[in-house]
């Protein structure tokens, strides 16, 4: 699950190493696990397994330097400031990136004596979940840090988003880990060593597809765990926070202690933990993720998505904002409507939503560029961000008009937006000292200067000019002294004396008559000329050599000031970002909805599932892109069995539409219960706890499961977690295995489902004896993909409509895919023969499983039997056993 290990020749760092050796040896030490780039001058470099894991990893060149203990040092690096695209390079891959700095000048340590080194020390350890650089992040996706802890029975899930500041913490059973972990796509999961060794919990730390690092059991104890919180917070106890479980504090005290060790001490700025149980959020496990293609398509690949499909975000942040409404929707009926409410609003107001996106996209990153200056990481164009975002906030908050009356007025989600906009004092302060301060496009780093705006500080300003205009400042005291004297004076500079004042030796003759009480100092004769210097000349000279230091050791101050501002603004800076990217998604949702004529869904309590006209989001955008209509259907379904049925068995053709039926049908629940239109005419959604569908075929061949396997495993843990509120699609079970094995086990589920499970569900098949389930159970119904033969041409209409199928149409869609034609005629031939024998036309109600069982018959007693039964053992002498037992032998024969 991660890079391996990566370790320096083991050594004692007393025993005959280098003063050099040692420093490095002791830094690789403290981070065992990470390659260490080593900081020498203007390069980094790194040293033995690490330069060689690397150099194979990104195609470094591996050299060799210089001896340690006998045997030569592997070597390799990059310039450090290229560091960036090759730590991308190796996060990817799964590695761990310690950054130990040069943490003085050499000329400081020069002055310990003509050996002395450089002191170093790490300041970071790079990870996949710990990621704040743009260049290092997807703009339009979070990047997140998990932990998991279990105490007392309980599980809870605690997540970070370092790059933004947020924290969440939710609470679930253990069996839905694998379900919570998969609604925040981790970059990088942290657990317990004993967790880590643990098999049952191994396919929800996989399916999580986060890097999964080990700490120490002792880190989670809840004691500690707490303190470290604390901590981390700044505060004496959690109990501002809320009452937490123990798990919730182990799962924070991970993250807390993988901070400190990976920041080097840095404190990030995080807001609160939001605090939720897994009972508010749509359960979805990762194979019904995969399957549904929710956030990310089963290649991997966002494009194709549903999430992509509906985006239509004007900023990074409501990017950010949407997936996590997508991928987390909500099973409170009373939020899931304040969120329709928001988007409906807005999506009856197109000129306010107009003006409003076109503001959007003129805002930036405030979320992430506050992390990135409260950890220290920020540089001048963060600021500007943050300006640019506050400007944007103060401009959108005035395009709303708060009416008094809640029917014409915004809804409560968006009012909720604007108050978060409304700028207290000290951010409305900081937003004028950076309008006012910062330079319209300042540099990327703050050590180039030349991002404080002239007359913003006016001794910045002063030492600016004589660094950048000494000449005309020279000029000008030169004429002053030419003035002054009537001397014909030229001012000149050489590396002895500086700056001086040369005249001829005839000129200067007055000057030395003139005394003490003359300005002018005598500094030097030479054959044909004098030379002179001022008070002010002299002066003039230490500052114009100190100007260019000082004037960026002055930008570097107001920096700070600046940086230490956002820092303790951190929350407040974080609330305004929240409100511009959920502002953003609700507009985008009703610009998606406006687009596409999606409809609001009425969301309640009941079990009712009832679409008209459906369609499926991202198929009917790639048709309508080829220039091919749609064809939307109707599906109802209800949990109680009241006017329609619980249980829809689906058959028809291949190619006709019955996975995209069935994957149309569980993506409106997603957007529905996500706060989202659904393109439908109408739909009314009972809301689902609990999401599952299984469709498409796949295996485990790491883990040792065919796809049969998979497809039972899934299938199993349907069955064991679905309950009367779920929603279930499932496509083809026991297709992988037998004919008769696999209706018997699809037969079996159908039923299970429909009694047991008591859930919504479409069940798709090409066993078309499940359409007699109808007649058996109380509450399926039969729904059919109507295909239709024109000209010996098998015509897809894409319809579903009531009834069974009566044919899969298998070798029509044999010879559609391009199989040989002899092929295609020879399975025709075979398929015509077994469907006219009586012999295959196999009898379900003759058989146990599909019809009602009969008791078995008694068994008939045998000679044996009955000889047995007449013996009394205790009454028999010796020789009378024995002849019983030669009888019994010769009535066996």
């Amino acid at each position: 699950m991660n890079a391996p290990l990566s370790h320096p020749p083991k050594t004692d760092i007393r025993d005959g190493v280098t003063p050099f050796m040692a420093q490095y040896l002791t830094a690789k030490a403290s981070q065992p696990d990470a390659v260490l780039f080593f900081r020498m001058g203007d390069f980094y470099e790194l040293f033995f397994e690490d330069a060689e894991r690397v150099a194979a990893a990104i195609g470094l060149t591996l050299t060799k330097r210089g001896k340690h203990l006998g045997e030569d040092i592997a070597m390799c690096g990059m310039p450090h400031h290229a560091a960036e695209g090759y730590i991308a390079r190796l996060i990817r891959q799964g590695f761990k990136v310690a950054i130990c700095e040069q943490m003085e000048d050499p000329a400081e340590a020069k002055k310990r004596g003509s050996k002395a080194i450089v002191r170093r020390d790490i300041v970071r350890v790079v990870t996949p979940g710990t990621l704040t650089e743009d260049s290092l992040l997807d703009a339009r996706g979070a990047n997140r840090l998990a932990a998991v802890a279990i105490r007392r029975g309980r599980a809870a899930v605690a997540v970070v988003e370092l790059s933004a500041g947020a924290v969440d913490c939710v609470v679930c059973e253990v069996g839905d880990l694998g379900a919570t972990l998969a609604a925040f796509r981790p970059s990088e999961v942290l657990v317990t060593d004993k967790l880590y060794s643990d098999p049952q919990l191994q396919g929800a730390l996989d399916g999580s597809g986060g890097a999964v690092q080990a700490l120490a059991s002792a880190v989670a104890e809840p004691a500690a765990a707490a303190g470290r919180v604390a901590r981390l917070y700044g505060v004496a106890s959690l109990d501002g926070f809320g009452a937490f479980e123990e798990a919730e504090v182990s799962a924070l005290g991970l993250i807390a202690a993988y901070l400190e060790t990976t920041q080097a001490g840095r404190v990030p700025a995080l807001s609160p933990p939001r605090r939720s149980g897994d009972a508010g959020f749509l359960a979805i496990d990762p194979a019904t993720r995969l399957s549904l293609e929710i956030d990310r398509t089963q290649r991997g690949e966002r494009e194709g998505s549903l999430l992509a499909c509906i985006d239509r975000t004007a900023t990074s942040g409501g990017a950010r904002a949407l997936a996590e409404r997508i991928a987390r929707p909500l099973r409170d009926p009373a939020a899931i409507n304040d969120g329709l409410d928001a988007v409906e609003w807005l999506l009856e107001r197109r000129g306010l939503r107009r003006d409003l996106r076109d503001g959007l996209k003129a805002s930036a990153d405030v979320a992430r560029a506050a992390a990135r200056l409260a950890l220290g990481r920020g540089g001048p164009r963060d600021l500007a961000a943050i300006r640019t975002g506050l400007t944007v906030a103060e401009g959108i908050a005035g395009l709303f008009t708060v009416s008094p009356d809640p029917l014409t007025g915004p809804p409560a989600r968006i009012v909720g937006c604007l108050d978060r906009l409304t700028l207290a004092p000290d951010v409305a302060r900081l937003m004028l000292d950076l309008a006012e301060g910062l330079a319209e496009e300042p540099p990327h780093l703050a050590r180039d200067g030349g991002f404080v705006r002239p007359g913003f500080r006016p001794e910045l300003d002063a030492a600016r000019t004589l660094r950048d205009d000494s000449r005309r400042v020279v000029a000008d005291l030169e004429a002053r002294a030419v003035t002054e004297s009537g001397v014909p004076f030229k001012v000149k500079h050489n590396a002895v004396l500086g700056y001086f004042l040369e005249t001829t030796a005839k000129h200067a003759e007055p000057l030395f008559r003139a005394g003490p009480e003359s300005p002018f100092i005598h500094r030097q004769t030479l054959a044909a000329q004098v030379r002179f210097t001022t008070v002010e000349l002299s002066e003039l000279d230490a500052k114009i050599s100190q100007a260019g230091h000082r004037a960026l050791a002055m930008e570097g101050e107001t920096f700070e000031l600046w940086r230490q501002t956002v820092q303790a603004l951190a929350m407040p800076l974080q609330a305004v970002a929240d409100a511009l990217a959920e502002l953003d998604a609700t507009a985008a949702l009703a610009e998606w909805a406006e687009e596409v004529g999606a409809v609001r869904p009425v969301v309640d309590d009941s079990r009712i599932f009832v679409v008209e006209a459906g369609r499926h989001p991202v198929v009917e955008a790639a048709v309508k892109r080829a220039g091919d209509p749609f064809t939307p259907n109707d599906c109802k379904l209800d949990g109680d069995g009241h006017g329609c049925a619980r249980l829809s068995i689906v058959t028809g053709p291949n190619m006709a539409g019955k996975s995209t039926f069935l994957r149309q049908n569980a993506l409106l629940v997603v957007l529905a219960q996500g706060g989202c239109f659904v393109p439908a005419k109408s739909m009314r959604l009972g809301v689902v706890d609990r999401l599952f569908s299984r469709v498409g075929a796949g295996d485990d061949l790491a883990r040792g499961r065919s796809t049969f396997m998979m497809e039972m495993v899934e299938t199993a843990a349907i069955l064991t977690q679905a309950t009367p509120q779920s929603f279930i699609v499932l496509d083809e079970i026991g297709r992988g295995t037998a004919t008769y094995d696999g209706l018997a086990i699809a037969w079996a589920c159908a039923e299970a489902l429909h009694d047991v499970n008591r859930s919504r569900t479409l069940f798709a098949t090409h066993y078309h004896e499940l359409a007699r389930l109808e007649e058996r159970l109380d509450h399926v119904c039969n729904l059919s993909m109507r295909a239709r033969e024109w000209n010996g041409e098998l015509v897809f209409l894409h319809e579903a409509a009531p009834g069974a199928a009566d044919r899969s149409y298998g070798v029509q869609v044999a010879k559609l895919a391009g199989v040989p034609a002899t092929v295609v005629t020879r399975a025709r031939a075979v398929l015509d023969r077994l469907e006219t024998e009586k012999a295959a036309q196999g009898r379900l109600d003759d058989l146990p499983l599909f019809a009602v069982a009969e008791p078995p018959p008694p068994p008939m007693k045998s000679a044996v039997d009955d000889a047995v039964a007449s013996l009394d053992p205790d009454a028999l002498t010796p020789r009378e056993a024995l002849e019983a037992l030669y009888r019994l032998k010769g009535l066996a024969k």
